[in-house]
């Protein structure tokens, strides 16, 4: 948040019925700021009364700003809509309203407004004329005020909004118009209009830049000769070039510094200053001095420092800009998957028939041919390819898929033809879960960018107190450099910057994490990833497959190993547990023949029994398999006695007995197995620092053998959820920062408990899961990988900060004393802008 426009001065006459007091205040978190809006969270506040009500404030500056506005008549800013910096009237304001109403159709709502699970409604707008850090306070105050809006979070780096109201009890019409009362353009956030608004803004910039740098350069052609050869060049030559410089000079102040000017009156009438209103000070000022100077015929002109700073910040902001653009494509580039059409099989039939993609339903049945993209989420009935899911999952090499196969929406099939049975369309689809986890993390609003905000808005407010005590100083020490000094202490300064510094990391950062299958989803994941001490995981569907295979077979008196596996897969057939499972697919892999068995018994809790061939089958526990046993040989009696043998299986085994007409015939091995790159991912954490921790519901004894094979030295086994919570608790009483892994659902407490947390998950379910990240491909490696961007991310945070901070240290000094010339200074405030932008675009180019 930004500090707003106001004499910071005693109370104004009329002013004396504001009474205050400091208390401790012990509210409830949802009580702001009447001023600023930023959040009180129980922290000691001023409350003054106004106008009959007691209002809330964060400290004295915004209460006395307060009760100043309102002494000074103009209390109208904080009560109903703010007045409109560019008004909108007549037939234009007809023809937007028109425009608007036409997103309140259910079909528009529909496709642009989101039900969440508390029963709020959610939309994404893009926005349009942001120019700094105060347009987020402008936009987020024109909205709360709007009737059933809950919430409103503006992303200054990726210019969107996230707007949460009641159900029904919003019209978007009234975001728009809201939005357009305060001067900026919003329309629903969709890719195809987001990409035309990108481009039209880069293009006007690009215009405005080229009309400033080729008047830079042709003021700069009369400037230089009388730099070189002052007092030799007639005065009347002087005189020429002067006027020429100020021909030039115009349209560059009027045509491509005039978004500034606009921007700094808009914050200017609406009592919130943002960097633009030193700048447009500074240029105007400047500009100012030089055409009365030329008039008169006397005096200092400062068009080459005027064109050179105006075409300087232009380009700062233009690569401000694209960098911006490049950093949140992530969003556009997996929409942009999808087909527009797509050829559907109508059921009995084989011709095809191109229908639009938004027409597919469930069940339809659709042929994808080689070199197309996926338009819906299915089963591959017909065929066998291999399918690219880089963008969906963060995997390069295309993976083999056959019949039965589950693909995605937005995969690209490289291979063969195939035909796909349809499961999942539009929303929900995993490329929309994805989607719509991106748009929620681009609108969250980091703790770091806030806390940035609030420095810049007060840097700005102490800075123009600065340039009036030079201005006054100077007035002291010598008049005639007076105007010079403080032109130049308004324009060296850099809030741009600091306002710069965190949003531009964060954003650049979460598309490198995009890159490597880890979807951001809070605004604050990154820099808590920074600050993780403790990695505590859980164990089945993280660090292990999740479901068991088949590992070994051992039979007894010399039977076929194929053989048992056929008989143990015919007494399984009917059964849908782990087991089966496993079994059917060991024996689909090795291709084994079926057989037929007769009177299949399933008991409860022991096992299968069955008839063959007159004889008794049983397949499960030992118990219940040595029932058919006689005389065993005497490996198998070994084991059956509970005698140690010593290739009994490992505690995180699972075995099962089957035995034919009082024979042993095999003992099958089955185990979870490790993920391939469970190792990888721990020896990284490990490099890294971090301390492991395995925390899972299986017998303890289980996970003390995993916690073993995979070298984790801190386990915990037969916990509970609140279990789990409870240890991340115990971690956190000791200082620990802990980032949780899990499966995002039976965790939850847990993921939800920790400072930072990723879920490991796939399908549209990702939509509802509460992780602040999710892992959408199973490459573990990525989880050190988001520690590692993390923590480089508030190196780069921390570095852009320094770096402005420093700059400012100095160049405002320099300036005070008079060392810096205007057009200097244009340069410094330039560069400085323009390298905290590429500092943080360094992170979108991490390997």
């Amino acid at each position: 948040m930004t500090t707003t426009l106001a004499p910071i001065l005693a109370t104004a006459p009329g002013a004396g019925s504001a009474s205050s007091d400091r208390v401790g205040d012990t509210r409830a978190s949802h009580v702001t700021c009447y001023h600023c809006g930023a959040p009180l969270d129980g922290a000691a506040a001023l409350h003054a009364k106004m106008a009959g009500e007691s209002r809330d404030f964060c400290c004295a500056g915004c209460q006395t700003i307060a009760m100043t506005l309102h002494a000074s008549g103009m209390g109208h800013v904080y009560d109903g809509p703010i007045a409109f910096a560019r008004p909108i009237d007549g037939e234009a304001r007809t023809e937007a309203e028109a425009a608007w109403a036409t997103y309140d159709l259910p079909v528009m709502r529909e496709r642009f407004v989101r039900t969440r699970k508390d029963g709020a409604e959610e939309v994404s707008l893009t926005l349009a004329g942001m120019r700094c850090a105060a347009c987020v306070w402008l936009i987020e105050r024109a909205l709360t005020r709007v009737p059933g809006v809950c919430e409103a979070i503006v992303n200054y780096a990726t210019e969107r909004v996230r707007v949460v109201s009641d159900a029904g009890a919003v019209r978007l019409a009234d975001l728009f118009a809201a939005i357009a009362d305060v001067g900026y353009e919003a329309w629903p956030d969709q890719p195809s209009t987001r990409r035309a608004a990108e481009a039209r803004e880069r293009r006007h910039l690009l215009i405005r830049l080229g009309v400033a740098t080729l008047g830079m350069m042709q003021v700069m052609m009369y400037a230089w000769p009388v730099y070189l050869h002052s007092g030799s060049i007639p005065v009347d030559q002087v005189m020429l070039m002067q006027w020429a410089s100020l021909v030039l000079t115009t349209p560059v102040v009027l045509f491509s510094a005039g978004p500034i000017f606009r921007n700094a009156w808009r914050q200017v009438r609406h009592a919130h200053v943002g960097m633009d209103v030193p700048v447009a000070l500074g240029i105007g000022a400047a500009f100012a001095a030089s055409v009365a100077a030329t008039v008169r015929g006397h005096g200092e002109t400062y068009f080459d420092s005027v064109t050179m700073f105006v075409a300087f910040l232009l380009a700062a902001r233009y690569l401000e800009l694209r960098a911006r653009q490049s950093a949140t494509s992530g969003t556009e580039a997996l929409v942009r998957q999808l087909p527009a059409t797509c050829r559907r099989i109508a059921d009995g039939a084989e011709a095809t028939q191109t229908i639009p993609v938004a027409a597919l339903q469930a069940g339809d049945c659709v042929e994808v041919r080689a070199g197309e993209i996926l338009p819906a989420d299915g089963v591959i009935e017909r065929g066998t390819t291999e399918i690219d899911e880089s963008l969906l999952s963060g995997e390069s090499v295309p993976q083999p898929r056959g019949i039965g196969a589950m693909v995605l929406a937005g995969s690209y099939n490289v291979a063969s033809a195939i035909r796909l049975r349809v499961h999942r369309v539009g929303a929900q689809t995993r490329l929309a879960a994805i989607v719509e986890l991106l748009e929620r993390a681009l609108t969250d609003k980091p703790h770091m960018a806030e806390l940035a905000d609030r420095v810049a808005g007060r840097f700005v407010m102490v800075l123009l107190g600065w340039a009036v005590l030079t201005a006054l100083a100077w007035w002291w020490i010598d008049p005639d450099r007076m105007f010079a000094v403080t032109v130049a202490v308004l324009v060296v300064s850099c809030p741009c910057a600091l306002s710069l510094a965190t949003p531009s990391a964060l954003a650049a950062a979460s598309g490198a994490l995009a890159r490597r299958g880890v979807l951001v989803t809070r605004g604050h994941a990154i820099e808590s990833l920074a600050g993780v001490t403790d990695v505590l995981l859980d164990k089945t569907g993280t660090l292990t497959q999740g479901h068991l295979h088949l590992l070994s077979i051992e039979t007894f008196d010399d039977p076929d190993a194929q053989q048992c596996l056929a008989l143990a897969c015919a007494l399984e057939q009917a059964e849908n547990h782990p087991i089966a499972q496993s079994l059917r697919a060991a024996a689909a892999q090795g291709r084994v023949q079926a057989v037929v068995v007769s009177d299949v018994l399933n008991v409860p809790g022991q096992g299968v029994r069955a008839r063959l061939q007159m004889q008794d089958i049983r397949l499960g526990t030992q118990a219940f398999a040595a029932q058919a046993f006689s005389g065993q040989p005497p490996r198998a009696a070994a084991y059956l006695s509970g005698e140690p043998a010593e290739d009994a299986p490992p505690v995180a085994c699972t075995a099962i007995w089957l035995g034919r007409d009082g024979r042993p015939l095999a003992r099958f091995i089955l185990a979870d197995t490790p993920r391939a790159d469970a190792a990888a991912c721990l020896d990284a954490l490990r490099a890294q620092g971090l301390r492991l921790h395995l925390v899972s519901g299986d017998a303890p004894e289980t996970v003390r053998w995993w916690a073993a094979r995979l070298g984790i030295a801190h386990a915990v086994g037969g916990a509970s959820p609140e279990d789990k919570r409870a240890y991340v608790r115990a971690l956190q009483a000791g200082g620990a920062r802990v980032l949780a892994v899990g499966d995002g659902i039976n965790d939850a407490p847990l993921l939800a408990q920790a400072q930072v947390s990723i879920a490991i998950g796939t399908g549209a379910p990702l939509a509802q899961a509460g992780a602040d990240a999710i892992l959408t491909q199973p490459r573990l490696p990525a989880i050190g990988e988001a520690v590692s961007i993390g923590r480089r991310t508030l190196r780069v945070v921390r570095q852009n900060l320094g770096w402005a901070f420093a700059y400012n240290a100095v160049s405002i000094p320099l300036a005070t004393l008079g060392w810096l010339s205007p057009l200097e200074a244009g340069i410094g405030m330039s560069l400085s802008s323009l390298l905290v932008a590429l500092n943080a675009w360094r992170l979108s180019r991490v390997a």
